[in-house]
């Protein structure tokens, strides 16, 4: 069963731990010992870390409670530990990316997202595992071992972002920030119980991050609130467009609408789940209606046929970088069998196709533009099935035939990575067998403001993202 407060200060927020700090009811050396406590407990039996960084992380806890002695100016992060996956480059600290090929490579310079966060003043933990190449959603890695799910860790942690993910549903830090190409943050939030957002294309700087699609590629937090999402996003985040609304979590509360709209999808996100997702998720969406959400059916007429269409541009631009590095097919050898298949799809993708999914893109874009019209967000499952055993290679859902399970992991979130539009996933519930499910919300481009407030609205109204795995 969760637990709701297990092992304080571990379990802190963001927003908490930071009020203590500034009271110095609690120092950085504490919360950071709490989380490595939590990790020399837990990580090596749910494999979320590749590099720890014990030692730099407690001498930069005692240089950050010297700051706070002397009062010296501190960025909103200041003395909050925190983890990077393995495919952001941190300059001196060993980058494998999740594979072989890289796993010797220590970069020079931080990657954009490692040199915002030090600013802000966060205390790096270390690298967490992933999927090899960011190219995969089980978070199962060939090199370097599964990093597996805090509730069963029998089963997967979803991935790319998988390790990240288990480090923040555990207490192994107070959030991580992961890449996201085709669902690689919201799918490992949603089968771990926590909160992960995409923000809209290019709002986070992708410098620096070993790159899946360059042109689908996201940089997200994840957090265990929807506040914490929030305060790392304003970390990272870039400019905003003139008139559109940056978030600020000090206004998150003020922005939750009192009135808004939500889309509930005709085609294409209902259409095959677990029962239990089908469930948790409809009766998130009763529980809008009684905050005063108007529950408004969107068309999305053209998602399902577009989406598979799309897909070519993906493996086509995955593909293209691994050549232009040298890596495929020099040394194909070096990958995981998984990774080396899809690298291999890639190269076949003819020019005529990447020209369709260049039109299906426009039409994915252009089904959500409509709906957007009409609604202030869209809700969906983030996946349609909870977390599955690790190896399994195959599922069957609502008893239709058999598919492959990395394919019915990504289908409710690549939309979202085709169109640019921001989207998070927050907990709505558990299963009978005592699994997470994560609810999807999709905003148009730059909305994360109200996106944010929204989510809050239904987070403040349940309790899931307070409870947590046991470890055992």
């Amino acid at each position: 069963m969760p637990s709701r407060s297990e092992s304080e200060p571990a379990f802190l927020s963001i927003e908490q731990a930071a009020r203590l700090l500034r009271r110095r009811e609690v120092s950085p050396v504490d919360l950071v010992e709490a989380a490595l406590a939590r990790i020399d407990r837990a990580s090596s039996k749910l494999n979320a870390f590749l590099t720890v960084l014990a030692d730099q992380a407690r001498k930069q806890a005692k240089k950050a409670e010297a700051e706070m002695r002397r009062h010296a100016p501190r960025g909103p992060l200041r003395g909050i530990p925190i983890s990077l996956k393995d495919n952001f480059a941190t300059r001196g600290i060993r980058t494998t990316a999740g594979s072989r090929i890289l796993a010797d490579w220590v970069p020079d310079a931080d990657s954009a997202a490692a040199a915002s966060l030090a600013r802000a003043g966060a205390i790096l933990l270390g690298k967490t595992n992933m999927h090899e190449f960011a190219y995969g959603i089980t978070g199962e890695n060939p090199h370097y071992g599964a990093s597996r799910n805090p509730w069963a860790p029998d089963l997967i942690s979803g991935g790319s972002s998988g390790g990240s993910a288990v480090a923040v549903a555990t207490g192994m830090g107070f959030g991580s920030v992961g890449t996201d190409t085709g669902g690689s943050i919201r799918v490992p939030a949603a089968l771990c119980g926590i909160v992960g957002l995409k923000p809209t294309f290019g709002l986070i700087s992708a410098a620096g991050v070993v790159p899946l699609g360059v042109s689908f590629d996201h940089v997200g937090p994840l957090a265990r609130t929807v506040a914490d999402a929030c305060i790392l996003l304003e970390a990272l985040a870039g400019e905003y467009p003139r008139g559109a609304k940056r978030p600020d979590h000090r206004k998150l509360k003020a922005a939750r609408p009192r009135r808004f709209r939500v889309g509930v999808p005709k085609h294409f996100y209902f259409e095959r789940l677990d029962a239990d997702v089908r469930r948790l998720v409809e009766a998130a969406a009763q529980k809008f209606e009684s905050l005063g959400a108007r529950l408004i059916e969107v068309p999305l007429p053209r998602l399902g046929d577009a989406v598979e269409r799309a897909t070519s541009l993906i493996v086509a631009e995955a593909s293209a970088y691994h050549e232009s590095q040298g890596y495929f097919p020099a040394r194909a050898a070096e990958y995981g069998d998984d990774v080396r298949g899809h690298l291999e799809y890639g190269h076949k993708v003819l020019a005529v196709d990447y020209l369709r999914g260049l039109d299906a893109r426009r039409e994915v874009i252009g089904d959500f533009d409509a709906a957007f019209e009409k609604v202030d967000v869209i809700l969906a499952p983030a996946s349609p099935i909870p977390a599955q055993p690790v190896g399994e290679k195959q599922i069957r859902v609502e008893g239709q035939r058999e598919t492959a399970t990395r394919a019915e992991l990504l289908r409710l979130t690549r939309p979202a990575n085709i169109s640019g539009a921001p989207a998070i996933s927050i907990p709505c519930g558990f299963t009978r067998a005592g699994l997470p499910v994560g609810m999807q919300l999709m905003g148009p481009k730059w909305s994360e403001a109200r996106l944010l407030g929204i989510a809050l609205a239904y987070e403040e109204a349940t309790d899931w993202h307070s409870q947590h795995p046991h470890l055992g």
